[in-house]
Parts: C-alpha cells; structure tokens; sequence
C-alpha cells in the first residue's frame, strides 16, 4: 500500500505533468506491469509530453496487459525506456489516438513497427507501404496491414518528425498502395476478369492532391478498356456507347473488379473498416456507368460535364491498375480541364456550388464546422482552384493538385501578394492540423470541433499549446478563421487592384495581361474599361484612395456577383468622383456594414437606381443603417412626404420652383423604394419565398402610390398657391383609379386620375369651372415640363365620356351621367377609385356616390356580367401588341395581370354588395376576401395570387433594369439576366425563369377560365 506522504507527492507530481484525473494514474501506476519502472522519472515525463497524459498511461498499461508473456512485457518496457524515440513516438500515438490504442491492444506486436527509425523511415512512399501490405491475402489481413502502416504515420505526425503536408502526402500514398493491393486480392478472386480488361483506378479529391485527411472517402474515376485496346480515345461514337462485344465483355469484367476493389476497402470486418471508396465523381454520378471506356470519358466532358466537374479534375491521378492508361485519360481531359474557365458563367457556378454547400451545413454545426463553415478549409481550396482554372491555362506552374503546392505557385507567379500566400498557408495548415487530431483520436470522419472541453484539451497540446490549451486553441481557430474569411478578396480581387495601384514597384503583381483575363472570368465585358476604372479609383496616396483600396476588393465581388459587373465599376466611380471629397461619404461604406454592400447592389442591378442615384448623388447616405428621421431604405410614410412637399411648396418664389422641389423629393424617394426593392431582391441562391415576393410587390406598389399623391397634393397646392393665394374659388379633389387607387403603382406606371369639384358657396358655377379647369391643366404643365426625372404622366381617359369628355366635372355633374349613362365597364373601373388629393370631404362623397355603382344591390344581371366577358375577350383579341408572345406578356397576356384582376373584379362586382371585405380597391386584398368568403377556393386563390405578384415583380424587374416601362421580358442577354438575378435566379438560369413564369400564368390562366368565363 502507498504510503500516505509519497501519494500526495505523486499526486501533486501528476498534475504538473498534465494529467486531468491523478488518482485514475496513481492506480494504473501501481499496476504490476509496471512495477518495474514506476518509479523511473523517464516515464512520467514522456507521458507528460502527450496530447492526454492519462489516455496515454492507459493505452500504455493496455499494450503491456496484451503482451502474450511477461518476456514479451519486459522486452516492451526496457525498450521504452532505453529508445527515446520509441518511447516519444509509441506515448504520443497513445495519448493521441483511442482508436489506435485499441489496435495495439488487440495486435500487440504492432508497436514493433515504431521501433525502426532510419531515413527510410521518416518520409516513406508508396513502395515502402506497398511492402508493408505484402504480406495481406484477404481483407481482414488487410486492414491490419494498413492500420500498423497507419500507426508509423500518427507516431511521425504527433512527434513532429513530419508536417501536415507530408503526413497528408504519406496518407494519400498509403491510400494509392492500399488501393494496389486491393485490386490485386480482386484480381486473384477473379483472373479470369482479370484477363479480359486493362482498368485503370484515377484517385481524385485529397488522395489525387496528396493531401488525404486520416479519415476520408477516397474518391476514385474507373477507365476500363479490352484487354488488348490502345485506349484510343476515338474507338466510341459521341454518346460513349460502342458495338464491340469484346468492349462490352470486358467493362462488364472491369466493373466487377472494381466493385470488388471497393468492397474490400469499404466493408465492415472484425477489424473495421478501412475507408469507403467512392466514385460518385464520376461522369453522371450514382447514376452513371461504374467503369466507362476513356473515349466514353472524353464524350461526356465535350458535351455535358459541368463547370464543378473540370474543377474536380484538377486532382486526378493515376494511381492503380493500368496506369499507362490512366495517363491517356489524365493526358486526354488536360486540355478541357484548362478551357474551362473560358466557359459561360464559370465565375458564378463556382461560387454557387461553394453557397451551397454552405447552405446545406446544419445551423447547429456551422460555427464548429472545420471544413465547410465559413472560414474553413473548403474556403482555401476552393479559391485556389478558381485562380488555377483562370491563369492555369497560359501558365502551367499552376497546374498541381496539391492545395499548398498551388498557392505557393500562385504567389511566385504574381497572381497572390505574397503576404497574402503566406497568411493563407499558415491558416490551411493550422486548420488541417486540428482536422487532423480530431479524426485521429477516434478514427471517423468528422470535421466538425468537439464541443467537450476535454476533447479541445487534447488538440491543443496535441498542437504544442500548453499553457490553457482550450483558449490557446479557440484563439488560434478564430484567427486563422478570419484569414480565411476574407480569402476571396485577399486571393481574387487584391492583385487587381496592386496591378493598378502601382504603390509598390518592388513586389511581383498580375501582368495586364493577367488582370485582364481575371476580370473576364469575373464576367466583366470591357475588362480595358475596368481596369481604368480600377486604375483611377485606387491609384495615389490621398486618403480617399486608401479608403477605396479597401472597399474595392470587397466590392469588385459583390459586382461579380450581379448581371452586369461593368456598370456597377462604372457607376461607383461616377459615385466617387461626385462624392469623394464627401467627409461623410467614404466613411459611410467604411464603417456602415449594410452601406457598401447595398450600394454595389443598387449600381449594378440595372439603369432605374444608379440613374436616379447620379442625378443626387447624396442619396448614397439612404443606403447606410439609417437613423430614424428618414435615413436608410424603410419607405417613408405618405404624411410625413405631404409635410416636406408642402412645406417646400410655402417656401418657393413660384410654382415653376415648387413643383421642382416636389420632383425633387420624387426622386429621392423613388431611389429608396427601388434600393430597397433591389437589396432585399439579392443575395438569394434560389428565388424567394412566395410571402417574400408578395411583401415587395406591396412595399413597391404603396411606396409609389404615396409619393405619387403626394407629389400630387404638392403640385395642387403650388397652383393654387400661384392663381389664387391660399383659397381656390371651389372645392378640388383628386380621385386616383387604376393602379393608383389600388396602391399598386410601378416605377414606370401612369397615375390614372378623376377630377371633381364643387363651387364654394356664392361662387358662380362657371367661374369654379374655369378656375377647376386652370388648375387640371396647370398641374398637367407643371408635371410635363422636359425634365431628366422620371416622367410622372397624369391619365384621365378613365373619366366619363373619356377623351371626348370634359377633364374636371362637379361631384352633381358625375352624379347626373352616372345616372343616365352609365355603362358596366365604368361601374368596373371605379371599383379601383380612392380619393388621392385635395379636398378630404369632396373626396368622401365622391366615392359615397360609386359606391351603388361598384357594388351594385343583389350583383351583376347575366347580361351585364356577358357584356364584362365580351370586352375582356374583345380586349385578349384586339389589344395584345403585333408579334408580343402571349405566353410572356405580364399585362395582356395568358394568366398575366389582366386575367387576374379581371377575374377578382368580376367577383367584387357579383358579391360586394353582400360580402364587406371584397370592398377595397387592392387587388389582392379583394382576393383574399373571396378566399374567406369561400367564392374561390384556398388553392385558386393561391394560383391567381402568385401569377399576380410575379407578372408585377417582372414589371418592376423591367423598368429597374431598363430604365423605361415594359410589359414584356427584355429580348438582349445581359438585360434578362439582369431581370432574373432580381427574381432570385442566378447565372445560367434564364430558362428557368422563363419555365417558370410560363407554368405560373398557365396554371392562372385555367383559374381564371373556370372562374370569369364559367369553362
């Protein structure tokens, strides 16, 4: 039994060394295993040099209990004791690695293989893990073999003998000859197959870019060919397939000894496994053909491999099998490998498939993610791939698998500031170590930071960090993390700008040349143009250039991000050369989070914003965080925009001035409403969610409705205010119809208006109609004098009598020709009137007269509602333009705006009368209030609702991107793109769009022929 005072002194002894539990040790040392060097200080300070003390005792108390005889357990401990290297190398595996312990207890001559410690030794190759897995005659023995090869890479990775980069080598190496000998226990299963065929095995991913994890998929291309086949690659036709018999036979053989060849490494024996093999890189994936000749290989990436697939290649290798062909198929798809960054939205589709993936990682596993997250390796690798595929066709320096090996070359040939090369190194290796001690302990494959404190505990002195080893490692994690985070501009849009800048004519940087090719691979169309823009936005020592060489970087992605990066450049210059010498400008996007990203997305998503943006160009400042008295992109309400107008207007020398002031704040307004339509449009993957594009059809639609009325009242008031002072001889009101009065205005819509007064009393009835008559037409004037704004056109035709009608009525004269001459279509179109402007009371017995009209008692006769159908289908036959494709038509067209609100009104006009909620002149308020009102089912609502907001989304997408109005999708590239980056549909996905939109509106159209024509 241990005397009291040595247990307290051993106690105490062990916690110095590093151990968590020191009466676990103190028994495991009290052992008779090792009775014999218990008391050695040798031990306990190798054991104290291990990543978890106590796992290391245990494991090693472990191996000695295995030991088949007390010979073989004295031979272990002298050994241990006398050989520092093994004693280093045998405790480190052990306080590392559970998994590896495990084996040792169950193989327990195994620690004889870290006895060797020769040159040989230190950095082994696949011949010399091929002879260590010589002796394996069927998978079990196998995974032995491999696991004793394993052992010697843990012992040299946790002793330090090798870095990363190497034990990631030796791994991808002992991976190549695993794969060797598991083709040849296929082979000897089946020698008849054998015979037939020449397969070649192509490691892809980390084992093809000698840098496997320890525990990974190592993903694999089979090429099989007829035993007796050069491997031509013109032996198939375009599809792959082929007539030979002998080809047929001899893939069929082929796929067998590759399946084989995966069951052996992939199952699940005794002794575990030893890692899946997977081929789902393949042409066509799991849906593909396992074995494909190398002319079926070529055909499928001529033809239909996507821009990820030629990303992959960059890592293929032969590595098994047949490897002189595995050189034909390396040396066979080379070239298409460095042609694809020539290919259309190539940026863009690399970007999308790393989104995605992050996307796709769980919310509660992000912040732990190593690999995917954020911040995380994939982030490395990935913008080195993007920067091999675009300069890697002109410089074949660039063209290794090897993530490190890349970077490295990137930076000596000027594509990366070499700071940048060197910060990204230590991050990918920081990382890669962590990946590493993670799966190493238990042997799974798992990138995600354990969140026990033990587990961090053990990494962090597996990585040298020993004085609180949890903090040291969360602080160190973090760091490199943010390197990494900002990767894409450090790799990608910095070399641009040093191209440019010239502030350091030391330092190798991109050649013209070179920053061209990048920009164009951006998707920049005059990449001459960009770089002078570049060139006089970030060149020069004034702080204003400083200040923009930060911004760029991050911006240059943003514009990248969009349908058309060369106006974004282009408009933030002409930004910055208005505003540059603004204090508050630069500081804005600097310090602002939301200001600089939104403003990239405003100047390159279409003519509308920047337009409005350049002719004020202080309208930056709505762009930022705003600060609650009207600054950032919240619409303002319409009271608040009637104050400012009117008050303006009282100040004003005239109503020439005024109206000027009113256009003024029109525009200001207009550019916060399409900012804030454009910002919450972008950044999405995937279109947004139906109640999202409903939100922003309502936020846009009454955000210029209440501009327009106001815009109106102010323009009202300066006339009056001109002609007459502070009273107008007779009462005035403005009653909005159509889209206006129903609080869906677009950028580009007309503001359909009546007009209706009512002589003051004691003013004679001709002199208020001369004086309502000054005011309709000066309004008009004021409203139409030539002007760089967006024209705000006032349409009456919608009155009584139309175009051949008086302009302004009084309220008694509306009540007479209501009476007598009414017709149903008029009865229909004020189903949208809603007073606007001018005289509030005026405007209330207005619509207390069209009430009985718009919601007529008991609803619509039969004939009226046949006379409605015979001129909505006079209106599809005669109305829809010359040569328009009624199948994408948004107003006219099949299920676009006019049979929705056809439809609706129809209904409001059949049950208003009984049914209160369908009185209101917002359509899909209307809508919903049927729905409730069960007149239309909860799934045709749903239809007419969608097709509605979507053909109003394209409307709006229209104007923002072209600048001027449109019913149809535009017919150039550039601009449909444009329309569908604003519909949430990226690169490459035009057709989508146009699938969609047509599904949508047919799916309306059925609805609305059931419901408003009775089909």
């Amino acid at each position: 039994m241990t005397a009291p005072g040595r247990r307290s002194s051993t106690f105490s002894r062990l916690l110095r060394h590093g151990f968590t539990d020191p009466s676990a040790a103190e028994r495991l040392l009290e052992s008779t295993e090792l009775t014999a060097i218990r008391d050695d200080p040798v031990l306990l300070d190798a054991l104290g040099a291990t990543a978890d003390p106590d796992l290391a005792l245990l494991g090693f108390v472990r191996l000695l209990e295995a030991q088949p005889d007390g010979t073989a357990q004295r031979e272990l401990l002298d050994t241990v004791i006398a050989a520092k290297p093994l004693r280093d190398r045998l405790l480190g595996v052990l306080g590392a690695s559970a998994a590896l312990g495990d084996h040792l207890a169950r193989h327990p001559h195994d620690w004889q293989a870290l006895v060797t410690y020769e040159p040989e030794d230190l950095h082994p190759g696949v011949e010399q893990f091929e002879r260590g897995l010589a002796e394996a005659t069927d998978p079990v023995s196998l995974r032995v073999a491999y696991r004793r090869c394993l052992l010697s890479i843990a012992a040299r990775d946790v002793c330090g003998t090798t870095d990363v980069a190497q034990t990631a080598a030796e791994l991808a190496d002992l991976a190549t000859a695993t794969l060797r000998a598991a083709l040849a226990l296929a082979r000897a299963a089946a020698p008849e197959d054998a015979a037939l065929c020449r397969l070649a095995v192509i490691a892809m991913g980390k084992c093809g870019g000698h840098e496997l994890n320890y525990v990974s998929d190592v993903d694999v291309i089979f090429v099989g060919e007829a035993a007796d086949s050069t491997g031509s690659t013109g032996s198939t036709g375009s599809t792959g397939s082929t007539d030979s018999a002998d080809e047929q036979k001899a893939l069929q053989a082929a796929t067998r000894l590759a399946s084989h060849l995966m069951r052996i490494c992939s199952e699940s024996t005794v002794e575990g496994t030893i890692w899946p093999v997977d081929a789902n890189l393949r042409p066509e994936g799991r849906n593909g053909p396992l074995v494909r000749t190398l002319s079926s290989h070529l055909a499928y990436y001529q033809r239909w491999a996507k821009t990820w697939e030629f990303q992959a290649l960059l890592k293929a290798r032969p590595v098994a099998g047949d490897i002189e062909l595995g050189e034909e198929y390396i040396a066979a798809l080379d070239p298409l490998v460095w042609q694809a960054a020539e290919r259309e939205n190539f940026i863009a589709d690399v970007q999308k498939m790393r989104r995605r993936v992050v996307e796709n990682i769980p919310a509660a596993e992000i912040e732990r993610e190593l690999k995917l997250g954020p911040g995380g390796l994939r982030d490395v690798e990935f913008a080195v791939q993007l920067l091999q595929l675009v300069h890697g066709r002109g410089d074949t320096s660039l063209r290794s698998g090897t993530t490190l090996d890349a970077l490295r070359a990137l930076a000596a040939g000027g594509y990366v500031g070499r700071a940048d090369a060197v910060q990204l190194d230590e991050a990918y290796r920081f990382l890669r170590s962590m990946e590493h001690r993670i799966q190493l302990f238990r042997l799974r494959r798992t990138h995600l930071v354990p969140a026990a404190e033990d587990d961090q505990r053990r990494i962090g002195r597996s990585l040298g960090l020993r004085t609180d080893p949890v903090a040291e490692l969360n602080r160190e994690w973090k760091r490199h993390a943010a390197v990494v985070r900002r990767l894409h501009e450090k790799l990608f849009y910095r070399p641009l700008l040093d191209a440019v800048a010239q502030l350091a004519p030391g330092e190798t940087r991109l050649s013209a040349d070179a920053a061209r090719e990048r920009l164009v691979a951006l998707g920049y169309a005059d990449p001459a143009s960009a770089l002078r823009h570049l060139e006089a936005l970030a060149s020069g020592v004034t702080r204003k250039a400083a200040i923009q060489r930060t911004l760029l970087p991050v911006l240059l992605g943003w514009f990248a991000d969009s349908a058309d990066p060369d106006a974004g450049l282009l408009g933030f210059r002409k930004v910055s050369d208005a505003l540059g010498k603004t204090p508050w400008y630069l500081r804005l996007l600097r310090d602002e989070g939301a200001a600089a990203e939104n403003l990239a997305r405003v100047l390159s998503a279409g003519r509308l914003a920047p337009d409005l943006l350049l002719r004020a160009p202080e309208a930056v400042a709505l762009l930022g965080d705003g600060d609650g008295r009207g600054g950032g992109l919240e619409p303002r309400e319409r009271e608040h925009l009637e104050q400012e107008i009117l008050a303006a207007v009282g100040r004003s020398e005239n109503d020439e001035q005024a109206v000027t002031f009113a256009r003024g704040v029109r525009r200001r307004e207009l550019f916060r409403t399409a900012a804030a339509d454009i910002v919450a449009s972008y950044g999405t993957e995937e279109a947004p969610a139906a109640a999202d594009q409903g939100a922003l059809v309502e936020l846009v639609g009454g955000a210029v409705s209440d501009l327009t009325a106001a815009t109106l009242a102010g323009t009202l008031r300066a006339v009056v205010r001109g002609k007459w002072g502070d009273t107008l001889p007779t009462r005035f009101a403005i009653i909005g119809m159509g889209r206006f009065g129903g609080h869906e205005l677009g950028y580009g819509s007309d503001a359909d208006v009546l007009f209706v007064h009512e002589p003051r009393d004691g003013v004679d009835e001709q002199e208020a109609a001369r004086a309502a008559g000054t005011v309709v037409a000066e309004m008009r004037r004021l409203l139409q004098i030539p002007s760089t704004d967006p024209p705000l056109l006032i349409d009456a035709d919608l009155r009584p009598e139309g175009k051949s009608g008086p302009l302004v009525r009084t309220l008694t004269s509306y009540a007479a020709y209501y009476r007598r001459w009414s017709l149903v279509w008029e009865s229909q179109a004020l189903l949208r009137a809603e007073p606007v402007a001018g005289d509030e009371d005026l405007g209330r017995r207005f619509i207390e007269l069209v009430d009985p009209l718009r919601y007529p008692a008991e609803g619509l006769g039969d004939d009226a509602v046949r006379e409605i159908r015979r001129l909505k289908a006079r209106m599809e036959s005669e109305r829809l333009p010359r040569g328009a494709d009624p199948t994408l038509h948004t107003k006219l067209g099949r299920g676009g705006l006019s049979d929705v609100e056809w439809t609706v009104q129809l209904l409001q006009l059949r049950h208003g009368w009984a049914e209160p909620g369908l009185r209101t002149t917002r359509t899909r308020r209307a809508l919903a209030a049927a729905c409730a009102a069960e007149l239309i089912s909860g799934e045709d609502a749903a239809t007419l609702d969608e097709a509605w907001v979507l053909a109003t989304r394209v409307r709006n997408a229209v104007m923002l991107v072209r600048g001027r109005a449109g019913d149809m999708f535009p017919s150039g590239g550039r601009e449909l793109a444009a329309v569908g980056r604003y519909l949430g549909y990226g690169p490459g996905h035009v057709g989508d769009m146009l699938d969609d939109y047509r599904r949508t509106t047919r799916r309306a159209r059925s609805v609305m022929e059931e419901l408003f024509y009775g089909a």
